[in-house]
């Protein structure tokens, strides 16, 4: 299940994805606007911040900004650094490989072969969308 802090986080990168001029917007006003609570809002832009997705400005007239464009922004990368391994078990996991501790042998394992697929199909879908791609339903054509 997706936590609320990545889900929180992408509707957050949504939003200032969709103000292209990159003007820097406040807090308060993303948390209004996607009925986030303002502490929490604040963690995860931070987190976004330090792992190079977003930049601030302090001050009258600061607050977030998108510094890269959306198209180029993968959701594999913001899955792992919001949400964490997308592997749902270590022993399949790609970055954070770990055997467990209840598995005497892997290769016989039918959880970790069911896991191997969905950690692939999960996969598939996010490197094959971008931020970008997921803001595009939210933009009238």
């Amino acid at each position: 299940m997706l936590s609320k802090k990545t889900k929180y986080g992408l509707k957050a990168l949504a939003y200032l994805a969709l103000h292209e001029e990159n003007a820097p917007i406040q807090i308060q006003e993303i948390a209004e606007a996607e009925n986030i609570s303002r502490k929490f809002l604040e963690s995860i832009l931070l987190t976004l911040k330090k792992n190079g997705f977003l930049g601030s400005k302090k001050g009258k007239g600061g607050g977030y900004y998108m510094i890269r464009p959306a198209s180029e922004i993968p959701m594999t990368a913001i899955m792992r650094v919001l949400e964490g391994p997308i592997a749902m078990v270590p022993c399949v996991s790609l970055n954070y490989y770990e055997t467990c501790d209840d598995c005497p042998d892997e290769a016989t394992c039918s959880v970790h072969h069911l896991m191997i697929q969905v950690r692939d199909s999960a996969l598939d879908v996010y490197r094959n969308n971008t931020l970008a791609d997921i803001i595009r339903i939210t933009v009238p054509e």
